[in-house]
């Protein structure tokens, strides 16, 4: 009897063992199940916050600049996607730059906006004049990024700045302080620097080659002249007049007193003031790109008045007509190219 009972005893702690021992088994293979099933999840959650980074740009890494600019200061992080451009030459330069933005102001002329832009600009939301964006529309774009100008948009600047990040220039001419403002607050100081490289080898290129060509002529004085439909004009700073300036063009006493001053534009309504225009050579355009007949009688006022013919560039046949969208509506990097482009035609010389 106690053999048996023995027997039984130890039959019935092998099986007891067995379960223990299975169920041990079990709870280690459940944490293992549950721990793959963890980390699945957890590789799950960090592919969706690397796709969330990318999405976002370098902003996820928590880059931020502070863009000091003509209104202030102002945090931009990461880099922009939604881009608004209120002046012509912001709009050129985003396009140089390689960015297309979502919304731009109406070109001043062949409108919606200038042929070399076109293309590039097919499907960017035109957002008024530059003179009064329409800042509900803007607002509706959602931008990340606004370019503006003080002497544009200072009345608006609080506006603006509601609805995304703003920078301003100061004004709207100065091309390549355009392409630095916007190389930073764009999150692209490389190709910002690059353009910039590019255009003053091109000026130095143009300033040898005109300089060798001219010789003892050089360097030549220049007047840039514009009819409207009630004055004439004389650039004595601004767009192109900076552009020539650079390219080693001289003005008269006269103006450069003018531009030392600080003046853009002498605006002339007495035609006894003519000899003010005088210059070795005139560059002029005419407003309305002569289908304007209030300003084409201007034109022919001013250019027909016996002080007129008296100015050297008159005398000695240097008179020339420019395209006024190169010269002075288009305001960034590529229209300068244009520009220049046109000044190595009209010296002959070889780019």
């Amino acid at each position: 009897m106690l053999r048996g009972k023995a027997t039984l005893w130890v039959v019935a702690g092998m099986v007891l063992l067995m379960t223990v021992l299975a169920g041990c088994g079990g709870g280690n293979a459940a944490k293992k199940e549950n721990g793959a099933v963890q980390e699945e999840a957890s590789s799950n959650a960090n592919v969706g916050q690397e796709g969330d980074a990318s999405a976002k740009g370098d902003s996820a890494a928590g880059d931020v600049r502070e863009i000091k600019h003509a209104m202030g200061e102002t945090k931009i992080e990461g880099t922009p996607q939604r881009i608004v451009t209120l002046y012509q030459g912001a709009t050129d330069v985003a396009v140089a730059l390689g960015v297309k933005p979502v919304g731009a102001v109406e070109s001043w002329a062949q409108q919606p906006m200038y042929d070399y832009l076109k293309e590039e600009l097919a499907d960017t939301v035109i957002l008024g004049s530059e003179a009064q964006p329409n800042v509900e529309e803007i607002a509706k774009l959602k931008p990340d990024l606004i370019i503006a100008s003080k002497l544009r948009n200072e009345k608006i600047y609080e506006n603006l700045k509601a609805i995304a990040p703003t920078v301003a220039h100061e004004t709207v001419f100065q091309f390549k302080e355009t392409v630095e403002l916007m190389g930073q607050a764009l999150n692209k100081e490389k190709e910002a620097a690059e353009l910039l490289q590019a255009w003053d080898a091109r000026v130095a290129d143009f300033k040898g080659k005109i300089s060798a060509k001219l010789g003892s002529e050089w360097p030549v004085t220049v007047s840039i002249l514009n009819y409207r439909a009630d004055h004439a004009r004389i650039y004595v700073t601004g767009y192109a007049a900076n552009i020539l300036n650079e390219l080693g063009f001289i003005r008269t006493e006269y103006q450069q007193k003018e531009a030392d001053e600080g003046k853009v534009v002498i605006s002339l309504t007495d035609k006894e003031a003519i000899p003010s225009m005088n210059a070795g050579t005139i560059f002029y355009f005419i407003g309305g790109f002569g289908e304007d007949e209030a300003v084409n009688k201007t034109y022919e006022e001013w250019t027909t008045h016996p002080l007129f013919q008296q100015l050297d560039a008159v005398k000695n046949k240097r008179v020339f007509m420019v395209d006024e969208i190169a010269w002075n509506l288009g305001g960034g990097i590529s229209n300068a190219n244009v520009m220049l482009d046109q000044l190595y035609e009209h010296y002959e010389l070889e780019k």
